[in-house]
């Protein structure tokens, strides 16, 4: 029987209430440990360690002229930065919702996510790659990130990657409980959260649209099981579903008094004619990696060659 009294929004979560339970519970504590090394080693020092030593790993620049079509919106900062909590809610969420019967699970999932970030890294050890970022400081969110980001992980996404093996993770341990009908609506509110965080990377511009058919294609081959070519395209065609204006969190299939979030999207203006381009640029690239993938001798191959097709930046 579960814990929870009601069936409730992953975002009503305490993120304490997690910390807390994966710190604490022995069968859990070895690998949250693990999983934040893995993240702040191949993540974080790997980055900075190209910043402060630069000329040591290849950076290419992977902007598209099609990112120009994207406007700059400092609005969606805080969707954005839903994605560093949005896998910890869902852990929570489970660990609240099953108690002791969800350890196991929980503790596979904990040990993928470092695993992911482990993954992403051989590329990222090999090539580095950038975008054009404003250096936009107005909001205190942005300094924050401009301070902790140095930008230079942006092929593949791990924003993106991150974001679908949780919500991917979420609906296969929900139906390993055969419990994915009674929480059908929590598992399209992950996806949702998904999709506006995907959004939210082009809108502030952490991110070239490369960078997500990169990331998509870099799914298909760490989580196959779950995230299949199919399942890519089908995510890719969700993208700016509505335009203009663009609302990314689509509620229509949800019950009305339901409090959807991470928060209501900004209402953006982009063309119908403009998002159905960048939707086929992505469709068309991510293709081309799972074609190059199908003789490659490493996953990471099609990308190396992708960044290495683009110009070099200058040492500063």
């Amino acid at each position: 029987m579960s814990q929870m009294k009601k069936a409730s929004s992953v975002y009503d979560v305490s993120l304490a209430y997690t910390f807390a339970k994966s710190f604490s519970v022995s069968s859990l504590r070895l690998a949250a440990i693990r999983c934040t090394g893995s993240i702040l080693n191949n993540f974080f020092f790997r980055q900075y360690r190209a910043a402060l030593l630069p000329g040591r790993v290849p950076v290419s620049r992977v902007d598209h002229p099609l990112d120009l079509k994207i406007p700059f919106v400092p609005s969606w900062v805080t969707i954005y930065l839903d994605f560093v909590t949005y896998w910890i809610r869902m852990l929570g969420f489970l660990l609240h919702a099953y108690g002791r019967r969800v350890y196991d699970a929980a503790r596979e999932f904990i040990v993928s996510m470092g695993r992911l970030y482990s993954f992403a890294a051989e590329a990222y050890q090999k090539n580095f790659s950038t975008t054009d970022r404003p250096f936009y400081i107005a909001r205190p969110r942005f300094f924050v990130i401009h301070l902790l980001d140095p930008h230079l992980m942006c092929v593949p996404s791990l924003h993106v990657m991150v974001v679908i093996w949780t919500y991917t993770k979420f609906e296969a341990i929900l139906r390993s409980f055969n419990d994915a009908g009674r929480y059908a609506v929590q598992i399209e509110e992950m996806k949702q959260g998904a999709l506006a965080i995907t959004h939210a990377i082009l809108f502030v511009k952490q991110h070239s649209v490369n960078c997500i058919a990169a990331a998509l294609y870099a799914m298909t081959h760490f989580g196959g099981e779950l995230f299949s070519p199919e399942e890519a395209e089908a995510f890719i065609n969700l993208l700016f579903w509505e335009a203009p204006p663009a609302a990314p969190l689509r509620t229509d299939n949800l019950p009305t008094n339901y409090k959807v979030r991470p928060w209501a999207a900004p209402r953006t203006k982009i063309s119908a004619a403009d998002a159905s381009i960048i939707k086929t640029h992505i469709t068309s690239l991510f293709r081309h990696f799972l074609e190059e993938g199908k003789t490659a001798r490493k996953w990471e191959e099609p990308l190396l060659n992708f960044m290495r097709q683009h110009p070099s930046q200058k040492k500063q």
